[in-house]
């Protein structure tokens, strides 16, 4: 057995892996977590914005990096029945662009996912964001039998805000959220598992292509989910 067979026998998020057509999202090992560091480190937003409560984006390139390798790293342990972190690189055609992530905090009882994320600014502007997401859901709820998904952006952040509207999430409330010292209006968004049910189909024309999973049976075993 190879080292990284062993690997994920003994840790299964270590092998997921979520694809459709060009796109894919997988675990984030060392080798992309360099990329993934280093596409961040030339930029997610404009400088003027500010898309994230905790300020990851803000420092010298080599800071910002330096944010995404610990955060990615304390990320890793965070995979539990009680709390899990599932951080996923964003690949388009094996180019990293981005980072997806799932959290969930009493997962075999509540079975209610969270999903952040970010882009390059290079990528921004050409449907992957939505793509991106709509494969989050179907892993969430096909993969991993989740009952609701969560989502939010702050209201100055009209594209995220405006691709979660598109993909059929209903509002769920607003709350004031501190930002860099500055109280900032922050929407909150919720899909359910039947609300998912019936936008199946716009979902599968937004993706283009069959969705194919691997190692998320094992995945939803260990943190003690229902078969999806």
């Amino acid at each position: 057995m190879s080292s990284s067979e062993d690997l994920i026998r003994l840790w299964p998020a270590a092998g997921v892996r979520v694809r459709s057509g060009d796109l894919e999202l997988r675990w984030i090992d060392d080798d992309l977590l360099l990329e993934l560091a280093e596409l961040a480190a030339r930029g997610v937003h404009a400088p003027d914005a500010m898309p994230f409560e905790h300020p990851w984006t803000r420092g010298t390139p080599d800071e910002v990096a330096r944010s995404v390798l610990a955060y990615q790293w304390k990320m890793r342990a965070e995979v539990s029945p009680a709390k899990f972190v599932l951080e996923l690189g964003v690949l388009i055609d094996g180019e990293p662009v981005g980072v997806q992530g799932l959290v969930a905090h009493e997962w075999p009882v509540l079975r209610r996912v969270t999903t952040g994320s970010w882009l390059g600014l290079a990528h921004q502007g050409r449907g992957i964001g939505r793509r991106m997401r709509v494969l989050a859901l179907h892993l969430a709820f096909a993969g991993l039998a989740a009952r609701e998904a969560a989502t939010g952006a702050f209201a100055d952040n009209p594209a995220s805000n405006g691709v979660t509207r598109r993909l059929g999430y209903e509002e769920n409330g607003s709350v004031l959220v501190s930002r860099e010292g500055v109280a900032a209006l922050h929407h909150n968004f919720r899909m359910t598992r039947e609300q998912w049910g019936r936008l199946r189909e716009q979902h599968a024309t937004i993706l283009g292509s069959p969705v194919a999973m691997d190692g998320v049976d094992a995945l939803r075993g260990f943190l003690g989910a229902p078969p999806a």
